[in-house]
């Protein structure tokens, strides 16, 4: 034998070594984070229930990268407390904000109130004239199924084009002016409670329900003024809310899938109603067992209970919170381009946040509301 390796072990000799240099060239200091400002570390408590500095940076992140869109306000409360407020530019603890899609989880607490009031029952046929009619098959429709999104009406969410989805059609096009004798002349396209459909037009259809046992007028200003002195009286009002803003439909009917407006601390206080099981202050202002309705999965969908979004896993890639990073009771209130009101129980947490995201930055923002979450342990 020579004194020389075969040239193919020789290259595998010497591999580990270009690796391991390689590995060495490559590792270093991280890079450095940039300095928070002085309104970013003003935003957070001392009291944080976390430690303040990497609170600060987490809801600096919100405000900081741009691949997630404008945050508007950012709010936490922990145990009861508010612990951290931070807005962007233009905006203020006194400025209201759109709901989108969060206005579902108010109309369905005034939903509970009614069924509470003895003047609605959650697995009878609801009082909606049209349906009522002999051979109707829509007369099988439960407010139940109303409320988990399981009623089988044709309503679709999102079309393409988009002037073709239901909801749009109802909010802006041919079914604006009254949008529940829209949504109501739809036909089924499922059996009642055989399928799971999100649908803003369903909300607009318990809206209606609302007002139709508030009051026996078809005066659009009296079905408003019914609903309207409702909510503040039973919820608004004892909640706190006083800026809230819900809008009406030229029927005088709620808009309560999509347009109510309030001001991030508003949201806050909604959220700690929901996570102190609809108490607020000590008193009950509508049954706990109502609030662990709404919080329990429906029987067509893990992830949705009654007008409200649960942190359950659903086998899907895709999910619209976050079940692998924060608790299974974690439920939220969400609407479009990225309003949320996120309530974790077991945390003690509730987190507000309101802006502007496309489809592709609300993912990436919705892990750094996450990242807020886990700096928070279950008690």
């Amino acid at each position: 034998m020579t004194g020389r390796f075969p040239a193919h072990i020789a290259r595998i000799a010497i591999l580990p070594a270009l690796l391991l240099a390689g590995i060495s060239g490559c590792s270093g200091p991280p890079p450095a984070e940039h300095p928070l400002s002085e309104d970013a570390l003003k935003a957070v408590s001392d009291d944080a229930g976390a430690p303040s500095d990497v609170v600060a940076r987490q809801i600096d992140d919100l405000f900081s990268k741009p691949a997630l869109g404008e945050t508007r306000s950012l709010l936490v409360y922990h145990n009861g407390a508010i612990v951290a407020e931070r807005y962007g530019e233009g905006y203020d603890e006194n400025t209201r904000l759109i709901s989108w899609s969060m206005a579902k989880t108010i109309t369905a607490v005034m939903i509970g109130m009614l069924v509470s009031d003895g003047r609605l029952r959650l697995d009878e046929s609801v009082p909606e004239p049209r349906w009522n009619r002999p051979g109707d098959p829509r007369a099988e429709i439960t407010l139940r199924q109303l409320l988990q999104m399981r009623a089988g009406l044709r309503h679709t969410e999102a079309g393409d084009p988009p002037y073709e989805s239901a909801e749009v059609r109802m909010l802006f096009m041919d079914g604006r002016d009254d949008m529940a004798d829209w949504a109501t002349s739809q036909p089924l396209e499922a059996e009642p409670g055989a399928k799971f459909e999100y649908s803003s037009n369903t909300t607009v259809i318990l809206a209606d329900i609302a007002a139709r046992v508030l009051t026996d007028s078809s005066d659009p200003d009296i079905r408003r003024t019914a609903v309207d002195t409702y909510l503040r009286t039973r919820l608004f009002g004892p909640i706190g809310m006083d800026s809230m803003v819900p809008e009406y439909d030229a029927n005088g009917t709620l808009i309560g899938g999509s347009l109510m407006h309030a001001t991030a601390r508003d949201w806050g206080k909604f959220g700690e109603f929901l996570r102190n099981g609809g108490s607020v202050r000590g008193a009950q202002l509508i049954p706990r067992k109502w609030i662990d309705f709404m919080t329990t999965p429906s029987p067509r969908s893990p992830h949705y209970g009654g007008q409200t979004w649960l942190n359950r896993p659903t086998g899907d890639d895709q999910h619209p919170l976050f079940p692998n990073r924060a608790p299974d009771n974690m439920f939220a209130a969400i609407g479009h381009m990225g309003q949320y009101v996120l309530v974790s129980p077991s945390q003690g947490l509730t987190i507000v946040r309101l802006g502007h995201s496309t489809s592709e930055e609300r993912p990436p923002m919705l892990q750094e509301l996450a990242d807020i979450m886990e700096l928070y342990p279950e008690r």
